[in-house]
């Protein structure tokens, strides 16, 4: 089987979240599957409708009632597994780097949290992406929120700025996650922290999945062993690292694929760190 190159796969996801900014795509479950699944991530629904208070999605992803009527309209897209925001411990005043911040939902949940004297930097590979989000930062005044267009191997952001860096289901999708901790290592603060929710693999991933352009879009393929991927975060200089996968995202997971028992060798975790 041919393996499939990092240009490749930075090609498959800036393509594939550029279709889902302009509505065109549903995120992370394929079309076959969302048309047979109501509950699937990334809905039609979700997509297009308000913010509803009974989105079980994001509250078995760990959000509130009112975080999902706190931010803009459109704000969140459903693409994330998990709420990084929830182990952030954000503190008014802080700067807050998002990677991969999509149309905006924790770059503005962040910004309620550290308040107008903080400030949120949102990081996005995909153009219209960070329209959307300018979009929404504009529709919902948050003159402390700016987005950048980007990558999370090469972060266009100055060092040592940082006080706490979040991502939400994103750097699985980086082909070279050992640049993105080295990036992120480079911006924070000395004593600055992560706080990402991702997804992780808790067995080998078989062979057919990881060559599969789709599937790596999708937030499957490359996800990482736990220990491969603490080695990556002691390799990019961390400490206090602590990755908890959380038992109950079987219930997401499961719903992306029909046909693939995605919850068999994946799990959402939190992940933290220290500079």
């Amino acid at each position: 089987m041919k393996e499939v190159s990092e240009e490749q796969i930075r090609k498959a996801v800036k393509d594939r979240y550029g279709n889902i900014a302009r509505g065109s795509s549903k995120g992370c479950c394929d079309d076959e599957t969302q048309a047979n699944n109501s509950d699937c991530c990334g809905s039609a629904d979700n997509i297009t409708a308000p913010l509803l208070m009974y989105d079980k999605e994001a509250f078995q992803m760990g959000y509130s009632s009112e975080d999902l009527t706190s931010v803009p309209e459109g704000a969140n897209l459903n693409l994330g597994c998990g709420n990084p925001g929830a182990i952030a411990a954000l503190q008014p005043g802080e700067t807050v780097l998002d990677l991969g911040s999509g149309a905006g939902f924790d770059s503005f949940l962040a910004a309620n949290k550290v308040g107008p004297e903080g400030r949120v930097i949102g990081v996005d590979m995909t153009p219209d992406m960070i329209s959307k989000a300018e979009e929404n930062a504009e529709k919902g005044a948050y003159p402390n929120v700016e987005f950048r267009l980007g990558e999370i191997e090469d972060l266009p952001v100055e060092d040592n700025i940082v006080d706490v860096i979040l991502s939400n289901c994103v750097i699985n999708l980086s082909p070279d996650k050992l640049s993105v901790f080295k990036e992120a290592y480079r911006v924070l603060k000395i004593g600055g922290r992560l706080a990402i929710s991702d997804i992780v693999a808790t067995a080998d991933i078989p062979e057919e999945y990881k060559q599969d352009l789709a599937l790596y879009s999708a937030c499957v393929s490359g996800a990482l062993l736990i220990t491969d991927l603490e080695n990556i975060l002691v390799e990019a200089g961390f400490k206090d690292i602590q990755i908890q996968p959380k038992d109950k995202s079987s219930e997401f997971i499961q719903k992306w694929d029909e046909d693939i028992p995605l919850e068999e060798f994946l799990q959402s975790a939190s992940i933290e760190a220290r500079k």
